[in-house]
């Protein structure tokens, strides 16, 4: 059966650990579908980690709609969520609306995240809740925040740390079904997880969140750098790099192919 934001909510009141990853194609969604990942992220992260941009805020509403509806064909259980991208709801709720019900319509997915917990993205959540969009959080290290914030750590501090609780617990209010916690603190996710009835999904933010999400070139060992709080649990980089150089040695060599195929 297909997994549904409530059976989120109700994985954490079970203690059952939720298992997410990004993706961006459909022949990748088939394997990640059927391996039981239990959350699909089309994430805007595909801006660096399949288009070749250095930073995410370059990924437009397009690009997000072409990459998600080849994941849509591929995923038959995992719960389809997709990344507002950068400057696509932050400027009314009204472009959020627009934003938003473009995904659902034309990819297919089934919730939209989006990042921050300032008020206005509270007002936006709440009103796209209201009118039967589902939406997932993100606080913490936010990437379209990157010419602020960069790439370090937050919530280091105490007042740094209350305001990200702070932000959780609105984003709960406003209605999201989930919240990712973004490279902070062991201790404060450990924190936000217990004050908040919904999951957290942590990423570079310790083991005490409810689940876990990584960039899946990341967990593939496709990456050119990873970050410090990912692991990489095949180095498929080499392999291709290993199969492909075997393939042109041997098309070189005229070894390949070694008979005819009729």
């Amino acid at each position: 059966m297909p997994i549904t934001t409530q059976q989120l909510i109700r994985f954490k009141q079970e203690g059952r650990a939720i298992a997410a990853l990004t993706v961006w194609d459909y022949a990748l969604a088939q394997i990640l579908d059927e391996a039981g990942v239990d959350l699909l992220l089309v994430g805007d992260s595909l801006g660096m980690a399949i288009l070749g941009y250095d930073t995410t805020l370059p990924v437009t509403l397009d690009e997000m709609i072409h990459h998600a509806k080849a994941v849509r064909r591929g995923t038959r259980r995992a719960l389809l969520v997709a990344d507002l991208p950068f400057m696509t709801y932050q400027e009314s709720v009204e472009q959020a609306f627009h934003s938003a019900g473009r995904l659902l319509k034309e990819a297919g997915v089934q919730a939209v995240k989006l990042e921050g917990g300032h008020p206005t993205a509270i007002t936006t959540v709440a009103r796209l809740v209201e009118a039967g969009i589902p939406v997932m959080g993100h606080v913490g290290l936010t990437p379209q925040s990157v010419h602020q914030l960069g790439y370090r750590q937050q919530g280091g501090s105490q007042e740094a740390g209350e305001k990200i609780l702070s932000q959780a617990i609105a984003l709960e209010q406003a209605g999201v079904f989930a919240i990712v916690l973004e490279h902070i603190p062991s201790d404060l996710a450990c924190q936000i997880t217990q004050k908040l009835m919904i999951p957290t999904i942590g990423i570079g933010a310790g083991p005490h969140c409810d689940g876990q999400v990584l960039v899946t070139s990341d967990v593939l060992g496709l990456s050119n750098r990873q970050p410090p709080f990912a692991k990489v649990y095949a180095n498929l980089r080499e392999a291709i790099a290993q199969a492909v150089g075997e393939y042109t040695a041997e098309v070189r060599a005229r070894s390949f192919p070694d008979q005819p195929p009729f």
